[in-house]
């Protein structure tokens, strides 16, 4: 059989010279990491995993020295991909929002500790005040909602946003707009519905980082 191109080092330049933060803590949504750090990088950006160690201590099994762990087993660092190739890793009190042109937060159980921590709370804020793209997918608008709750933001408040069930009344009470669509945008704000609407949140964000 004819080889007609290889395909080495020869990712697409969408996204060159963008960079992204991708929030996580224990018990996240694995695929919800795993795919936007896959896509992105596969389009040129620069990706860091924002890391909250000191969260969610109650993980299965419950290890001093445990990785942070999500939902179905990956850990960060991600075992099958090296740290400095595809994504590097940050603590997330040390994350800059001047750094970044974009944050997006996966869903899991995750967003609960994220959610009770204040640097995080500040940096989402502060990235949103810059006029980067806030994105979360399925339960991670309980971020966005703690983050207006406590650092005076209207990330959810009067926007058209979406995310799993368990967070719709969530939603409503913070004042925003809900709708089960699979992705919705509302200015620099995107939100996801569920795993399977990966497709169309990752369209709606790599849309926006290239306007």
């Amino acid at each position: 059989m004819e080889i007609k191109k290889d395909y080495i080092d020869n990712p697409s330049s969408r996204l060159k010279g963008k960079k992204v933060l991708i929030l996580c803590a224990n018990e996240f949504e694995d695929i919800e990491l795993l795919y936007p750090v896959i896509h992105l990088s596969g389009e040129g950006a620069d990706v860091t995993i924002g890391v909250l160690h000191n969260g969610g201590i109650h993980t299965r099994p419950w290890l001093p020295d445990k990785p942070i762990t999500g939902r179905f087993g990956s850990t960060v660092p991600i075992v099958v991909m090296s740290v400095g190739n595809r994504y590097d890793i940050v603590e997330i009190p040390k994350a800059k929002p001047e750094d970044y042109d974009a944050v997006i937060i996966p869903g899991g159980f995750a967003p609960d500790y994220l959610r009770c921590d204040k640097p995080t709370l500040k940096l989402v804020a502060d990235m949103y005040r810059m006029g980067k793209i806030i994105a979360a997918i399925c339960h991670g608008p309980q971020v966005l909602i703690s983050t207006d709750a406590n650092f005076g933001t209207d990330i959810i408040k009067g926007r058209n946003v979406t995310g799993w069930d368990a967070v719709m009344d969530d939603i409503k009470n913070a004042g925003g707009n809900f709708s089960p669509l699979p992705a919705r945008r509302d200015g620099n704000v995107i939100t996801g519905r569920v795993p399977d609407s990966l497709p169309q949140f990752m369209q709606a964000i790599i849309e926006a980082l290239t306007e």
